[in-house]
Parts: C-alpha cells; sequence; structure tokens
C-alpha cells in the first residue's frame, strides 16, 4: 500500500502536517542552543523486543526537513529486534536531527507497536485457517500508516475506507428495514463485482443474510457457540468473519470456531507503542 505512489504522497503530506503541529513557528530549544548548522550525528536504540516498523516513515520525516539527512538502517520492517539492539544511524545537520526526533519516533513507535501486537495475535492463529483482519478504528489521519503496520505484522487490511467496500452494519440494517431489505438494495446500487458484507447478531439474521445472497456474513459479538453454529449454517455458501472485542487475550477462544476470518480493532486502537529511543548524539568532524 505505502509503496504505490500515491500513498507515498499522501504520507508526505501527512508527515508534513505532524512537522507543522510540532514546529508551528521555530524550534526554540533547538535554536537557542545550535543557532547555525553542525553535521552530527545520532543512533536509534530499541529499549523492547518487538517487531520494527515504518523506518521508511521515520527517515522520511528528517528528509522532509533535510533532503540531505542520510539514515543507515540495520534492520528493515517486519523484522524482530531486541532490547538494546542499535537499530539505524542518523547523520545531518544537529538542527535537523533534534527538531525532527519526537516526530520520527511518534510514528515509528506506534507502527512498530501495532506491527508487534498484530504479530502477537497472528501466532496465536497459527495452525487455523483463519485470517486477522484490521477494522476502520484507526487514529484519525494515520490509517495508511496504521494499515500497512497491520500488514508487516503478519495482518490483513480489512476495507481501506468507506468508498473501499460495501460493510451493512447494524445501523445500515434499522435504515433499510432488516436485513434482507439492506442486502437487496445493495445488490441493486453497487456494481455486480463488489461483495456485499452484512453484519449479524443472531441466528436468524444469519439464515435472513444468506437467503438475500451476502457475500461475508459477519458474526457480530456472538457466543462461541452460536458462532459454531453460523458456521455450520452457512456451509460455506459464504465466507465467515467474526468480530466483537477481540484481543491478544481471547483471540486464540476463536480458533475452533470453523470462522474464514477474524477482525479486531484492538489492533490499531489498543497496541501498545514500541520504545525506542534516539540517544548518543554529537558532532561529526569532516575529514
Amino acid at each position: 500500500m505505502l509503496n504505490h505512489v500515491s500513498g507515498v504522497l499522501n504520507a508526505d503530506e501527512l508527515i508534513k502536517m505532524a512537522l507543522r503541529e510540532d514546529i508551528s513557528n521555530e524550534d526554540v530549544s533547538t535554536n537557542s542552543v545550535m543557532p547555525d548548522y553542525e553535521l552530527g550525528t545520532v543512533q536509534l536504540i530499541c529499549k523492547q523486543d518487538g517487531i520494527i516498523c515504518g523506518l521508511w516513515v521515520f527517515e522520511r520525516t528528517f528528509k522532509l526537513l533535510d533532503a540531505n539527512t542520510q539514515v543507515k538502517a540495520y534492520a528493515k520492517d517486519g523484522d524482530e529486534v531486541k532490547k538494546g539492539q542499535l537499530v539505524a544511524e542518523i547523520v545531518g545537520d544537529i538542527r535537523v536531527l533534534l527538531s525532527g526526533e519526537r516526530v520520527a519516533l511518534n510514528y515509528l513507535q506506534r507502527m512498530s507497536g501495532i506491527a508487534t501486537y498484530t504479530h502477537q495475535m497472528v501466532s496465536l492463529l497459527k495452525g487455523s485457517k483463519t485470517r486477522l483482519l484490521d477494522t476502520r478504528k484507526t487514529t484519525p489521519n494515520m490509517r495508511i500508516f496504521e494499515k500497512y503496520a497491520v500488514k508487516v505484522g503478519g495482518g490483513c487490511n480489512h476495507r481501506y475506507n468507506l468508498s473501499d467496500g460495501i460493510l451493512l452494519k447494524d445501523n445500515h440494517i434499522g435504515a433499510a428495514g432488516g436485513v434482507k431489505n439492506a442486502v437487496l438494495k445493495a445488490k441493486q446500487y453497487a456494481s455486480f463485482v463488489r461483495k456485499i458484507e452484512v453484519e449479524t447478531e443472531t441466528l436468524e439474521q444469519v439464515a435472513e443474510a444468506l437467503e438475500a445472497g451476502a457475500d461475508i456474513i459477519m458474526l457480530d459479538n456472538m457466543s462461541k457457540e452460536d458462532m459454531k453454529a453460523a458456521v455450520k449454517m452457512i456451509g460455506g455458501r459464504a465466507l465467515t468473519e467474526c468480530s466483537g472485542n477481540v484481543t491478544r487475550e481471547n483471540i486464540a477462544q476463536i480458533i475452533d470456531t470453523g470462522v474464514d476470518f477474524v477482525s479486531s480493532g484492538a489492533l490499531t486502537h489498543s497496541a501498545p507503542i514500541l520504545d525506542l529511543s534516539l540517544k548518543n548524539l554529537h558532532p561529526v568532524t569532516v575529514k
């Protein structure tokens, strides 16, 4: 996703917004101690074990401040990193290293935390056919980064935004007057190439969605027993997705229900950051 040209351009604009938020006028602290250019270097150190993600965003943050900044990475996105590991070294204008530090780390820590949490959850599904999905429960203006981090952690992306796919949730169903009406209206409106997913909360709704011809049936906040019964009822005639307060602590309980997918908002709204730090900044003597 982020390798696509439009994705990179969108990412640049978002990074610039983050930099403008942090440097609205000037970096008073840096300018007070470093008024002029001086070449320097600083090390990126990992402070806990995890999955690194967002190194190119980290680098891009500094390069948008000064294109001459050089980042030498000793790991790549998706690699396991250990506490105390030297992950990268950055060389450039000391003023840029100081001013870009927090924004660059905010992106890297957040994305690495999501990748780490996703990796842990995917590991708990190992041996099953069930695949892990993210949701739209992302931080505003961070979706492109957070969904990328889910993929790096081994998860799969659900729809990117409201234009990307049809998901008829409880309020859509209420507005349409029921599951069957909602699915039929969606079929009439949408192109035949679009799959229609519908959220169900009871076995009766599952039967209605199946009869209406839904392509994907979401089993929302159902008991384990009802999920098993729903999967049996559907019998492969539609894809199945389990959803509702799925976390690292309870995801293993879903494995034997037989669902095709499990979605978890916790991947992006509850993952703790991975602790990383910029240390040992000092001037570089040019020979």
